[in-house]
């Protein structure tokens, strides 16, 4: 067994797995009740009023909560900016290009956050604009970008504000309507520390009835999806029973150790920590520190001397942890996540480990 130090699937503690021994009917009351607490609760965390606000819950991974929004919210007459600095970034290029939407891409580096003064720039020169999609904590690299500016930004200029807070919520705290976000997109399996199996979306009640009709899926359609769970509380397909029970565990954990800042200050220890650790080793972060978000860390490889990933891959994981390769292609780096059940202990542990292996490979 090792633990993952990735940016999701996670370590799941025990009671989250043990809630998955329990086999649901779809259509039982009690299940359709656990279905209606999560989605209450997801709002209650993005500080939003139910008046306002609705969440939904979409089968699949992160990724089929990105399509179902991008391809429910903007319509044939409508066009899309994607702010991008990163692979998950130009995935949502890869949604819109496949789905046949109207898009435009506005492109940053990996190393540096797309920047609000340049998106209202491009608003002001495409009047034809009409949705803003961007991602919040870009894994590719570890860069967190600001979102609070760009929805800003976008709510200043009258679009709707699309945020892929895939790797960051429940880790960060978002107040979602000071933000501007219109929709907000996240998964089971990342912050609030559930397993794979389904994404979250939080709206505006008045952005999501505006996409009725503009669905370019069956079982993507957005307002379809809400409008049944507004119904009876059941989902429209079959839905990840065992997922969404480890889910509702998993927000009860989130609550009793003290909600999203108790989180986000154990991530952030772990993450500083980490990197402290690292530099003495020669490893240096691929992302300065104004914009290291606290889920994922991307370091270059050692300077002035023979290194193979792989082998310390190997070597770390037979001795109890998992880590990523690197995913920015001008640069050699791998990744370090520290979120799930992962603690200061473990960013110890991991540190003697690497340094272990560097000695060791030394005198190989």
């Amino acid at each position: 067994m090792y633990k993952l130090l990735t940016p999701g699937p996670l370590t799941t503690t025990e009671s989250v797995k043990q809630a998955m021994m329990i086999d649901h009917c779809t259509w039982d009351d009690d299940y359709k009740s656990i279905t209606r607490t999560i989605r209450k609760k997801l709002l209650e965390l993005a500080h939003v009023d139910e008046q306002e606000y609705t969440s939904v819950l979409m089968q699949g991974s992160g990724t089929f909560g990105i399509e179902s929004v991008l391809t429910s919210t903007v319509g044939t007459k409508e066009k899309l900016l994607i702010a991008a600095n990163g692979a998950y970034g130009l995935r949502m290029a890869d949604i819109a290009g496949h789905a046949g939407l109207h898009w435009e891409l506005y492109l940053e580096e990996n190393d540096r956050i797309p920047n609000a003064g340049k998106v209202v720039q491009i608003l002001q020169q495409n009047p034809d604009i009409t949705h803003v999609a961007m991602v919040h904590g870009e894994t590719t690299s570890g860069i967190l970008n600001d979102a609070r500016a760009v929805g800003q930004a976008v709510k200043d200029n009258g679009r709707t504000f699309i945020l892929d807070a895939m790797s960051t919520f429940g880790g960060i705290d978002i107040p979602m309507s000071d933000w501007g976000i219109d929709f907000l997109v996240s998964s089971a399996n990342k912050c609030i520390q559930g397993v794979p199996g389904f994404s979250f979306i939080l709206a505006r009640k008045d952005s999501l009835q505006a996409a009725k009709g503009k669905a370019r899926s069956l079982s993507l359609d957005l307002y379809a999806q809400w409008e049944a769970m507004e119904k009876d509380g059941k989902w429209r397909f079959t839905s990840p029973t065992h997922t969404v029970l480890a889910f509702a565990e998993a927000l009860n954990e989130l609550e009793r150790e003290g909600g999203i800042p108790a989180r986000n200050k154990r991530y952030r220890d772990s993450n500083r920590l980490l990197i402290s650790k690292m530099k003495e080793m020669g490893m240096r972060p691929y992302i300065e520190e104004a914009h290291q978000g606290p889920i994922i860390t991307a370091f270059y490889y050692p300077e002035n001397r023979e290194f193979s990933f792989q082998e310390m891959y190997t070597y770390i994981k037979k001795r109890g942890y998992a880590i990523y390769p690197g995913k920015v292609t001008e640069a050699d780096t791998f990744r370090i996540g520290n979120i799930g059940e992962i603690y200061r202990e473990d960013m110890i542990k991991l540190c003697e480990i690497i340094k272990d292996f560097l000695e060791e490979s030394k005198h190989a």
